[in-house]
């Protein structure tokens, strides 16, 4: 039977390219022919905007069909998955109450792995190759409990002066997370809205290079206006305009992605 992957997202700095990256690697990966579920841990509701028309992620945030409402009953995630358009691919929606989600899961019993027990069933009927999560831009209880549930961590970073602020931290915490949970592993750093032609693209790039034991993706996502019109559109790019330069971009990199997984 095969074994279902599970990937975060996550990097404690706002606008890293996260969700974007996150959405777009998933519809890659179901665009290959793989089965997907995506998991919208953010109160932000990015990734679940990635899909679905404003008016229908807001009708999912206030319902009882959402990631906030399963988890404060810590309920079998199944029943909270929605299809989306796309074949293979399918979501688990987020609320904006999950701002307080921090609060709620303080004085639960093993409250780091309430994600974990409520994925359980999913992963063991392995319907799905790959289960993608992308978390907030913080490091908390809640970040923690998604880690706990993952496998792998991928990183985005966005290539500009103060991208990588903060990026010690996330790496120090991460190491605290692998003392309750060891199987978790660092899939690696993808560099996200690289513009080339900068001199910080460059200083990015060798910065990342020097970091001792970690894996650089050799595919990286350059600035390019077709992916704010997708997330206009409500779609991933790699759907909105196929012959992009960004679609073409992560489709390479979730080829690359499924590579590293599969070793």
């Amino acid at each position: 039977m095969k074994k279902t992957v599970t990937i975060c997202f996550t990097n404690n700095k706002g606008g890293s390219g996260k969700s974007t990256t996150c959405s777009n690697v998933g519809a890659a990966m179901a665009q290959a022919g793989k089965k997907v579920l995506m998991i919208d841990g953010d109160m932000q509701l990015n990734l679940s905007l990635s899909f679905f028309s404003e008016e229908k992620v807001l009708e999912m945030a206030s319902s009882e069909k959402n990631l906030y409402y399963a988890i404060g009953k810590q309920q079998d995630l199944t029943d909270f998955i929605v299809h989306t358009a796309y074949e293979n691919l399918d979501l688990i929606p987020s609320s904006t109450l999950m701002s307080s989600i921090e609060y709620e899961l303080f004085t639960k019993w093993q409250r780091e792995f309430i994600l974990k027990k409520c994925l359980q069933k999913i992963k063991d009927s392995s319907v799905y190759d790959y289960i993608l999560i992308d978390a907030p831009p913080t490091l908390g209880g809640w970040v923690m409990n998604i880690l706990c549930a993952s496998d792998w961590v991928l990183v985005p970073v966005e290539a500009s002066p103060w991208g990588m602020f903060g990026l010690a931290n996330m790496f120090d915490f991460l190491s605290e997370v692998k003392e309750i949970a060891p199987d978790l592993e660092v899939l690696g750093i993808v560099i996200t809205k690289a513009d080339t032609r900068k001199s910080y693209f460059r200083q990015t790039l060798e910065t990342l290079q020097e970091m001792p034991d970690m894996y650089l993706f050799e595919s990286y996502i350059r600035v390019d206006s077709s992916i704010e019109w997708a997330q206009d559109s409500s779609a991933p790019v790699v759907e909105f305009k196929k012959s992009s330069r960004s679609a073409k971009e992560y489709t390479a990199l979730a080829e690359e992605v499924m590579k590293r997984v599969s070793r």
